[in-house]
């Protein structure tokens, strides 16, 4: 055979300048070489691309590269013709090509310069295309992103499903399909549509082993990740968020706290994702705030880290995304926050689409909430969950779980029950069906089942839901059941399974993470209630100097400094005016003109009592410095009805309103007598006005009461507005 091992490696030299091959990067061109149809399932950075750009340069013919993104096409186009020196040697066809782009794309690759054509489904399915294709050799297809043909893949794309056929009324040629990221049941259906059931499989090891993994609750969330990226400063990294909204302001956020950060969604024109795309690649940005729009095919190697603003909606989309952390071998750490709050809204997401597909769209939520609850090593369920099997032993600490791991205790009991209810219900039960029955929670699906009427009903009701749903989660995982992806989770004993019911063996357990509670208390420290941050002395000596300086002012106190505002300054101890800005409630005009009395006390009590300041905490809000605020200033001024203010910035009036209030908290002067007098005549706000005068509250609960409801709650929270405006200046 001319080809081997040796010919093979000095392509690989003279084109890519790699003295060996990558994994199984070599058997996998062989295979193609020999005319095999091939499926390669490869982690980001492992090399899938080198699996077909190698053989479609070292054979005759052109190679059909069907690939889902433009901006993903154009990278690898412009790399090989970087490698090869030679324009012709790699082009697309796609819709973006003017006439005479077209006309030359097409003589390249009728003369046979062109080796690899990259293309997009959707232009694979135009007459004049497969018209064209016909009459060319075809060395092979290779279909990028092949995950997206199927629809329990993270990224479906109906058009992919149609492209057997295509192939079929081309030419026949081998197909080499590839993906970062499938589960059995996705390279089940990839292959069944490809109809390359025959095809030789390649699975290299889902294992990135430098890549630290975390899950934390969502809680006081924009600082967390201002901490977190200045404890990596300099350091390149992405941030995932789920709306185009969140990225904007996310990003704005991180300007404004001296973090060089860029937005990329599908909402920015071309011109600007390409200008930020570069910006990052450059270095020019060292963090990119992104919808899922942004990575495919960015071959940037030292990313640092990733981070998920919002959990993603599966577990695929979730591994595809922290893939891009670390490429290089270095550091990579993958940080998601979690809520479950943002899985109810996912699910919301899902209403209106087809029963099938809302099913499938839970079940995939489902795998994402059982990882990031799980207590277990996270490496080894987001292997498992690929099909791959992993010692969790040999995490060495890269995963939060392994770091701090939770105390273990003997379960084999439990895990007999949670057996034992699945045999006793006829393996029909989901996981939640099960957790219902052991609980002895009395459902419509339990009843349709007549599962109240078994014995095992109500077995596990000295435990918590979330223990049992633990305890399936770990014994999913050990492989004494087995998930049934074709009918949605529905779960069944493995003969392991059966086996340890028989003879039962120690089995350690260890509870799931509760982020619900957690959330509650850090939530609750937040607000300044009875979390361990705060500091009480401080927060009664700042509350007397506060009666003073308002007594002076003439003024009520919380005019010049309403609770939260004394709560957050008792936490983070500013001690000069760019510190005392960035706490809650605080802006400019507040600063300068009470600040310096309270920096005094603060940085005096700071010295007496040797307290060390979190250095990290200084996060200036984009309230103080947005578009919004200088609008609704502007707009006042030109007295215009507070209805057109919220229609034109998209607001309702409530949202509108607590806008104000931010803006006027925060000592800027608002103007809207002019709207108020359209309401209310003077003799009512001059009552209205009187009673903020002595009231020691701006509680509107407060102030209705003691009207009787004579006003509306909106007509006093406009007169607080107008009295916090002018008492504060």
């Amino acid at each position: 055979m001319e080809r081997g091992m040796i010919s093979l490696e000095n392509s690989l030299d003279k084109y890519f300048g790699f003295s060996k091959f990558k994994g199984n990067q070599k058997e996998i061109i062989e295979s193609l070489l020999d005319g095999h149809d091939t499926f390669v399932i490869m982690p980001t950075g492992g090399g899938k691309s080198m699996c077909y750009q190698l053989p479609a340069l070292t054979q005759p013919g052109t190679a059909i590269v069907v690939s889902p993104l433009i901006a993903l096409m154009k990278n690898q186009v412009d790399a090989l013709r970087g490698h090869t020196n030679e324009n012709s040697v790699a082009h697309v066809l796609n819709s973006s090509l003017t006439k005479r782009d077209i006309k030359q794309v097409k003589e390249d690759v009728t003369e046979g310069r062109t080796k690899l054509l990259y293309v997009a489904p959707e232009s694979l399915t135009k007459q004049e295309n497969v018209d064209f294709l016909q009459n060319i050799q075809i060395s092979f297809y290779a279909i990028d992103e092949a995950h997206c043909i199927s629809e329990w893949g993270h990224d479906f794309r109906p058009e992919y499903r149609n492209l057997r056929s295509i192939i079929t009324r081309i030419n026949q040629a081998p197909i080499i399909a590839l993906t970062a990221t499938a589960t059995p049941k996705v390279r089940e259906d990839i292959q069944k549509n490809l109809g390359m059931q025959n095809a030789k499989v390649f699975i290299a090891s889902f294992n990135r082993a430098n890549l630290f993994y975390e899950v934390r609750p969502k809680v006081n969330i924009e600082r967390e990740i201002i901490k977190f990226i200045k404890n990596h400063e300099g350091k390149s990294g992405i941030i995932y968020c789920l709306s185009r909204k969140k990225v904007e302001e996310l990003s704005q956020t991180l300007q404004v706290n001296g973090i060089k950060a860029l937005p990329y969604h599908a909402g920015l024109d071309a011109g600007t994702r390409v200008k930020h795309q570069d910006a990052f690649l450059m270095e020019d940005a060292d963090v990119i705030v992104a919808t899922i729009a942004f990575g495919m095919g960015i071959d940037k190697p030292d990313v640092r880290f990733v981070i998920h603003h919002d959990i993603p909606k599966s577990l695929e989309s979730y591994y595809q995304e922290t893939g891009r952390a670390g490429r290089d071998g270095g550091e990579g750490i993958c940080l998601a926050f979690y809520a479950y709050k943002d899985i109810e809204k996912l699910e919301k997401f899902l209403q209106g689409k087809p029963v099938a597909e809302q099913e499938i769209g839970r079940q995939l939520l489902l795998e994402t909430v059982s990882y990031a609850e799980t207590s277990m090593c996270r490496r080894q369920y987001l292997l498992h969950y690929f099909g791959e099997n992993y010692d969790p032993g040999k995490c060495n600490d890269m995963c939060d779980n392994c770091k701090f791991p939770k105390k273990k205790f003997e379960g084999k009991d439990e895990v007999v029950k949670a057996l034992k209810v699945i045999e006793a219900t006829k393996e029909k039960f989901k996981a939640k069906e099960l957790v219902d029955t052991l609980m002895g929670s009395v459902t419509s699906t339990t009843q349709a089942y007549s599962a109240d009427k078994l014995q095992v009903f109500g077995l596990g009701k000295d435990k918590s839901p979330s223990f049992w749903n633990a305890v399936y989660r770990q014994t999913i995982v050990a492989g004494l059941i087995r998930k049934n992806i074709e009918s949605y989770g529905i779960l069944h004993i493995t003969d392991e399974g059966r086996e340890f019911m028989k003879n039962p063996k120690s089995f350690q357990l260890t509870e799931d993470h509760d982020f619900s509670s957690l959330a509650a208390e850090e939530e609750s420290n937040a607000a300044g209630g009875r979390g361990s941050g705060l500091d009480a002395n401080l927060v009664k000596i700042l509350k007397d100097l506060r009666k003073k300086v308002a007594k002076d002012q003439g003024v009520p106190p919380f005019v010049v400094f309403q609770d939260p505002s004394i709560e957050d300054m008792a936490t983070q101890y500013p001690i000069t005016e760019e510190e005392l800005k960035a706490i809650v409630g605080v802006g400019e005009g507040k600063a300068r003109r009470y600040g310096k009395k309270f920096l005094d006390v603060i940085s005096k009590y700071v010295d007496e009592n040797e307290i060390e300041r979190p250095q990290d905490f200084v996060m200036r809000s984009i309230a103080n410095k947005s578009a919004l605020k200088v609008y609704i200033i502007q707009s006042s001024d030109r007295k215009l009805p507070l209805e057109d203010i919220a229609a034109a910035k998209g607001l309702d009036m409530n949202d509108l309103v607590h806008e104000i209030e931010n803006i006027v908290n925060s000592g800027t002067k608002v103007n809207i007598d002019y709207y108020i007098q359209d309401m209310l005549d003077e003799d009512a706000q001059e009552e209205i006005y009187d009673y903020f005068m002595e009231a020691e509250s701006d509680d509107l609960n407060e102030a209705y009461e003691e009207f009787d409801g004579d006003y509306s709650e909106e007509e006093l929270r406009l007169m607080r507005i107008k009295f916090m405006s002018e008492m504060a200046h």
